[in-house]
């Protein structure tokens, strides 16, 4: 490869009047934006381990109030990035948000696309649009881009969540602001009782759903379901295939949000599971069980080869091109896990990329059934 020219070589009178017309010379920048084999990533493999963000949470619902907070979140930032950034990797969020008994986390609409995966608690709820969807562990709730929305906590022990957003996406294109709303007038939850059962969906004397109805039917997918279509899947497949699912739009079969894509994978006790090097990045929360995440520095990584090893509630974010091997550390009992990834932006851009290990023939297998 042959060595370009350097921003010092030009002559000064030249690169002033560059900068006096705002121009930049590509060149000496050209390998930076486009280096080989591999883009430059800042996104680090992080872990943030529950047990030492709760107390920390729950500390700050001590020290402010929810009318001094709006939404009481501790960012879960990637050092990567800086944690000024406030960001897990160059597209997703993380937060974990703490709502206590009587509380209620005003009405709100915003640009960036939301989801909340229930860690802890029960009485809480979240109404998006006037539909209530109640909160237990595991649950995933849909808060996308323009709905009204609000949380609220009817129970007697405080309630976790893990805030899943676009938002650093949709601040860097310059397209993130919000709105203040009224308190919304709840109603029954339509969603979850038209589409109760897979390959079936509400349709009204042929006529396709409109509106909201279209767009976002399922606003909340319950944990208790998630896990028995995993345990229903494990048994159909061999001992060593991946037991995943991803949470879609039931009217129209496309991920359920339009820039994150989201997903839930069973490991069977004991099992090994290697995952391929995919372009997006990954964040992995940990539902039940334990697991441990091997991450495989690939060459020119900017980090070194480790593992984290995730409890219940756990989370770490992985950035993308980058190999993992997961094991289930229990002999005995399932692990389940949450996904999220950056995998439908990656489409959508015609960037989404699987590179296999040729060492590894499983890898190439995954792969395929991998979203």
């Amino acid at each position: 490869m042959h060595t370009l020219g350097t921003l010092d070589e030009l002559p000064p009178d030249y690169r002033q009047a560059l900068r006096e017309r705002n121009l930049v010379p590509l060149w000496p920048s050209l390998r930076a934006l486009l280096p080989p084999q591999r883009p430059a990533q800042r996104t680090r493999p992080t872990h943030w381990a529950y047990r030492d963000i709760r107390p920390l949470l729950l500390c700050a619902g001590e020290l402010t109030p929810i009318d001094k907070a709006e939404r009481r979140v501790l960012v879960l930032a990637n050092p990567g990035h800086g944690l000024e950034a406030m960001q897990a990797s160059a597209a997703i969020y993380l937060g974990m948000q703490l709502l206590l008994p009587g509380e209620w986390a005003p009405s709100h609409r915003h640009t960036p696309n939301a989801v909340r995966m229930v860690v802890e608690g029960t009485g809480a709820w979240t109404t998006v649009e006037g539909e209530r969807c109640p909160m237990a562990r595991g649950d995933l709730i849909l808060t996308p881009t323009g709905l009204w929305h609000e949380h609220g906590h009817d129970g007697t022990d405080p309630v976790v969540w893990l805030d899943v957003l676009d938002l650093p996406l949709v601040y860097h294109l310059e397209a993130s602001y919000h709105e203040n709303g009224t308190r919304q007038t709840p109603r029954p939850q339509h969603g979850e009782r038209q589409h109760v059962r897979a390959g079936v969906r509400p349709q009204p004397l042929f006529e396709p759903p409109e509106g909201l109805a279209a767009r976002y039917p399922l606003l909340r997918y319950p944990w208790a379901e998630v896990r028995a279509a995993l345990r229903a899947l494990a048994d159909e497949l061999p001992a060593q295939a991946a037991a995943q699912v991803t949470y879609v739009n039931p009217v129209t079969g496309a991920d359920a949000e339009n820039i994150l894509g989201f997903h839930a994978l069973m490991l069977r006790p004991g099992q090994t599971l290697a995952l391929p090097a995919r372009s997006p990045a990954l964040v992995l929360h940990q539902i039940e069980g334990g697991t441990e995440v091997h991450v495989e520095a690939p060459p020119g990584a900017a980090f070194a080869t480790m593992t984290h090893a995730l409890d219940e509630a756990d989370t770490c974010a992985i950035p993308g091109y980058t190999p993992l091997v997961l094991v289930n550390r229990s002999a005995t009992e399932a692990s389940y896990l949450f996904l999220a990834d950056e995998s439908p932006l990656h489409r959508k851009l015609g960037l989404y990329e699987v590179r296999p290990d040729p060492a590894q023939p499983m890898l190439g297998q995954l792969a395929a059934g991998l979203p």
